[in-house]
């Protein structure tokens, strides 16, 4: 797979998580949050909680598909970027705060989407 590819498919499964999530109730407060160490793929309130949305995407489900791929180094980058956002953005510290996964695994163009809330501790 080529880096292109994989840019379109992420892009556009970032773009399918963010629908799914808006039309849950959740509201975009900003995309692809980039800092020293780190990204935070989607940062969202869902009413008074912060939530970091870390989308992944896989065609197939080999070495275990999109959630297997969030080990314990990724988590730990996420925290970072958090930790980072929440410097920056004082306004929201005094909201709860929790990390999400939007997975999308199967073909691009139609992928089963799954959406796990609390995913992992911060």
């Amino acid at each position: 797979m080529d880096n292109r590819y994989r840019k379109e498919a992420g892009d556009q499964s970032e773009a399918d998580a963010l629908r799914h999530l808006q039309a849950a109730g959740l509201k975009l407060i900003t995309r692809n949050y980039r800092c020293p160490g780190g990204e935070l793929d989607l940062v969202m309130l869902d009413q008074q909680t912060l939530v970091f949305v870390e989308v992944r995407f896989r065609r197939d489900r080999n070495f275990g598909g999109a959630l297997a791929s969030i080990n314990t180094r990724k988590q730990q980058r996420l925290l970072l970027a958090a930790q980072r956002f929440l410097q920056t953005h004082r306004e929201y510290q005094k909201l709860r705060a929790r990390f999400d996964v939007v997975s999308l695994e199967g073909d691009a163009g139609a992928p089963k989407l799954q959406w796990i809330k609390d995913a992992f501790c911060g």
